[in-house]
């Protein structure tokens, strides 16, 4: 087993990280994901995930002809396909994980959540993957993952998506925007860098929870829990 810098962590993975933006699964992209995660098991790793639902639907794009709270509930709904459909490609490569969900648990795939479930399956070396966010509309699958680490004890909420760390802008937009290496939640809030939402951030700090935000691609999130500098790091 590798030195861990990190051994528990709730990872929050995008809806992106398996297909594109309001189009369903990219199988590219599920098999990838799967090769990450048996590879951070492979360390050791005992690993969460909190995982959206963005490459089925997304409310500000796809929400003109529904209420917010139908959208949220399809948009919760969407995570569960990929929970699911991360437990099938996991148990293919001998990963066994657990689904836990806020929604939809009478599906025997689904187990609802349970703080002292979850942790013995991490114990027993299996993944447990969250699904439904936090099962209530008007909330986002960030603040979901900020509960969840609590919920797990977990060292470390690793946000791992399209972007390789916070900037003091748009990088896409702005040539000159800085990145940061390390900031306190409070400085994020008081610049407004979006990072995640608030409810999550007042999450995080209540409960003493760093937050990393690294490149989703391969062998980064290993980096991350192996200690190394990567991405940005966010102090409560």
């Amino acid at each position: 087993m590798a030195k861990l810098a990190y051994k528990r962590i709730l990872l929050k993975l995008s809806g992106e990280a398996l297909g594109n933006t309001g189009r369903g699964l990219d199988y590219k992209k599920l098999n990838m994901a799967v090769k990450e995660i048996r590879a951070l098991t492979r360390l050791g790793v005992e690993l969460g995930i909190a995982i959206g639902g963005g490459n089925w639907w997304r409310k500000r794009n796809q929400s003109k002809n529904f209420d917010a709270v139908s959208a949220d509930y399809m948009g919760m709904t969407a995570t569960v396909l990929n929970a699911l459909a991360l437990r099938q490609g996991l148990a293919k490569v001998g990963v066994f994980s657990l689904v836990q969900t806020t929604i939809g648990s009478e599906i025997p795939l689904l187990k609802p959540v349970n703080e002292v479930k979850a942790r013995a399956a991490l114990k027993q070396g299996r993944v447990v993957i969250f699904a439904g966010g936090t099962g209530k509309p008007f909330f986002t699958t960030d603040t979901a993952a900020a509960q969840q680490a609590s919920l797990l004890g977990a060292k470390v909420l690793i946000k791992a998506g399209p972007a390789d760390g916070v900037y003091s802008a748009n990088p896409n937009k702005h040539k000159n925007a800085q990145k940061f290496d390390n900031l306190t939640i409070k400085q994020a809030l008081r610049l407004n860098l979006g990072v995640m939402d608030r409810q999550a951030f007042a999450w995080c700090e209540k409960n003493k929870i760093p937050i990393i935000v690294c490149k989703w691609q391969k062998g980064m999130v290993a980096k991350v829990v192996r200690g190394l500098a990567i991405g940005t790091v966010v102090k409560p």
